[in-house]
């Protein structure tokens, strides 16, 4: 903690943040709810001042760390949001996920975080694994539309190397059908506005990234990004104590830029500028608004099927 302060007033600086200039604030990755709230305190107090007035301030959180006493304690130093690692309610599927936290848990999690005076509360669920069935997710559905919630993140499995899937891909099962049945019966209860976030609540800080933003990464394996230029602290714990000041950089060129800005807005409510397209691109978009697979409001362009948002961004870029 002490060396995420140090590189916070580097942050602080490096980025010209001034008084009451940060819109949102995020503590995740990792497990946010084993640290206890007094540790974050220095933290909150050194960046009072540069929240605005209205700040989302929200934290992860998973159920069976969240305590009252957590929960309570991260309002108090004015935490206003919280997003549990549910993935399911299903306690074969929480198994298989391994996951250390009970149905129960899950179950208990929002109610306890309403009690602790969090109105904005917000859940994961986790789906494509090999024992999901309409049956199961729609279990998991109508418990999490029973809990105090007004946001859900919805994400397909998937086995990346370094996991604990990697040598058991068989757990993962890739299908759209199911995806496509799940996310629309998600659709019934909450609006969604980017491929796996939906809610009553749009997360300003999600939207953030889609709308290609600066933002400040501070810890170790954090991602910063400001105008054209990426930054990455050292993901190794120890040497980011050592010197947390260790960031690497990736400068972006304009064409980089570009297929970010396509990509991400094709994949939520934000949309993409016509003007990022040269002429024989945007040929491309008016066969695609003339398919009714893009849609034109003014002079930005709207995917209505987040699905075949990387097959659009592809063919128009290619």
């Amino acid at each position: 903690m002490q060396a995420i302060l140090r590189q916070l007033d580097h942050e602080l600086e490096r980025f010209y943040v001034t008084q009451n200039s940060i819109e949102t604030l995020f503590i995740g990755g990792g497990t946010p709810s084993t640290i206890a709230p007094e540790l974050y305190a220095p933290f909150f107090e050194k960046i009072a001042l540069c929240l605005a007035d209205d700040a989302e301030i929200t934290t992860e959180a998973n159920p069976n760390s969240a305590t009252p006493a957590w929960l309570e304690g991260m309002h108090l130093l004015g935490v206003n949001r919280v997003s549990f690692g549910v993935q399911s309610f299903d306690s074969e599927k929480l198994q298989l996920l391994g996951r250390n936290h009970s149905a129960r848990q899950a179950k208990q999690a929002p109610f306890l975080a309403k009690e602790a005076g969090f109105e904005n509360i917000s859940i994961d669920l986790i789906y494509g694994s090999n024992i999901d069935t309409k049956t199961l997710l729609a279990k998991d559905l109508e418990i999490a539309f029973s809990l105090p919630i007004n946001h859900l993140s919805a994400y397909s499995l998937t086995i990346e190397e370094g996991t604990m899937f990697y040598e058991r891909p068989d757990v993962s099962d890739d299908d759209e059908d199911i995806a496509r049945w799940f996310t629309q019966e998600i659709r019934h209860r909450f609006p969604q506005y980017e491929i796996s976030n939906f809610g009553t609540y749009r997360s300003r800080h999600n939207l953030g990234y889609w709308q290609y933003k600066d933002y400040l990464g501070i810890g170790s394996g954090a991602v910063g990004f400001h105008q054209d230029t990426r930054f990455y602290p050292t993901p190794s714990i120890e040497a980011y104590i050592s010197d947390p000041l260790d960031i690497n950089t990736e400068k972006l060129d304009s064409e980089a830029i570009i297929s970010e800005k396509v990509l991400l807005g094709f994949r939520s409510v934000v949309g993409v500028e016509e003007a990022l397209f040269a002429p024989v691109q945007l040929a491309r978009a008016q066969i695609l608004v003339d398919e009714a697979k893009l849609i034109r409001k003014g002079t930005r362009l709207y995917n209505p099927d987040f699905f075949l948002s990387d097959e659009i961004a592809l063919y128009l870029l290619g």
